[in-house]
């Protein structure tokens, strides 16, 4: 009940993280004039917006927050950090950092960027399904504010459908936002 009251709470609050990649183009504020040509200017835009949103090396970063992935593992069922499930899961650590001053926590800036697939279906997209928390350390932290600044650490963990087929996290511009990478993890 504590899990799914939790998950409950941490999606209402991913809510407010949907248009954290709103398209900034879109703001009334007035352009800087340069003196370059529209062709340049157009290089130089899509310079910078590559630059301020990401997904690389194990870090995410859109306009509110960033979430660097600092480990991750399989743990099978019945081992610590995943004694109550029926299905190994793949465990995240990470840090989130709030670059806003939203009110943005640990876990519902995770879940407002990230799905976890496992493409085991020919059919279907195989979303995972969060399990419970793998790490005890967390269990009063997942969910409090993080200062304008701040890096909290947390973790996650999705249950796995086999111990063949690696794990695709999937970043986006918060919940609603545009796909800005993949990365593959190995479940071996």
């Amino acid at each position: 009940m504590k899990k799914k009251l939790i998950f409950s709470a941490a999606l209402v609050l991913s809510l407010g993280l949907a248009g954290c990649g709103a398209d900034s183009s879109k703001d009334d504020k007035p352009k800087e004039e340069t003196k370059t040509t529209a062709s340049t200017d157009k290089t130089a835009d899509k310079e910078t917006k590559s630059d301020d949103v990401y997904f690389k090396d194990n870090e995410v970063k859109i306009e509110d927050l960033k979430i660097k992935i600092t480990e991750t593992k399989v743990i099978p069922v019945g081992e610590k950090g995943n004694e109550y499930g029926d299905k190994p899961v793949f465990a995240i650590w990470y840090e989130t950092t709030n670059l806003s001053d939203k009110d943005i926590d640990p876990t519902s800036g995770w879940i407002a960027v990230f799905t976890a697939i496992q493409d085991n279906n020919p059919n279907a997209v195989n979303e995972l399904e969060v399990g419970s928390l793998p790490d005890d350390r967390f269990s009063s932290s997942q969910i409090e504010k993080i200062k304008k600044d701040g890096t909290v650490e947390n973790a996650i963990a999705y249950n796995l459908d086999d111990l063949e087929t690696p794990v695709t996290l999937v970043a986006k511009k918060g919940l609603m936002g545009e796909e800005l990478g993949k990365q593959d993890y190995p479940v071996k």
